[in-house]
């Protein structure tokens, strides 16, 4: 079960990430996972100045926003950082590590996030896949979107062949670790809502 939703960042800031990420200093993306086969990306350099407001933003929009508290019962959200994508890169099949090490401990990522931050005219390809049994359900959403998705799920970023997709990317530790009972939650959390 993944869940997709529209303006969790409001375009003010959109533009300020965009203002960020135009002045900060990036680097490969291997950097934060260095024996990946399939990794072509960039990160913002967690040294870089803009890396600290970034993410302060970023995580303060997803805990602002009740569907997602409500779809991942977050314990612990990563701070989220800026990637981005160029023409030539791309992210290959693959599902995200089970553990993140973060400055203040290692955390369960059961749940991935990509929040968008780029129009989607702006680049071609780029697409978020999440690959479900034989299909293939393709992610490419207006600034301000997020989706979110278990970490164990496949999936890829296709390769962009025009301008740069930019994003923004979190890990949660929820506060249900089985993810079939975080679903059965959600789902009656929805159906009483409903009545």
């Amino acid at each position: 079960m993944f869940l997709e939703l529209a303006e969790v960042l409001n375009r003010s800031e959109v533009e300020r990430l965009r203002g960020l990420a135009g002045q900060a200093r990036f680097v490969e993306g291997k950097a934060s996972n260095p024996h990946s086969q399939v990794k072509n990306n960039q990160q913002i350099d967690p040294a870089d100045r803009a890396f600290g407001e970034a993410s302060r933003l970023m995580a303060a929009a997803l805990q602002r926003c009740e569907a997602f508290r409500d779809f991942a019962a977050p314990r612990i959200v990563a701070p989220p950082i800026l990637a981005r994508y160029t023409p030539g890169m791309n992210y290959g099949v693959h599902s995200d590590a089970p553990v993140m090490m973060l400055a203040g401990g290692p955390i369960r990522s059961d749940l991935s996030c990509t929040l968008f931050l780029a129009e989607p005219d702006s680049y071609d390809g780029g697409q978020l896949a999440i690959h479900l049994g034989g299909r293939r359900l393709e992610f490419k959403g207006q600034p301000g979107a997020i989706v979110v998705y278990p970490s164990t799920t496949l999936h890829e970023v296709q390769p962009v062949t025009r301008g740069e997709r930019l994003v923004g990317l979190s890990f949660i530790e929820s506060q249900i670790r089985d993810q079939s009972k975080r679903e059965i939650l959600y789902q009656l959390n929805e159906v009483a809502a409903l009545e």
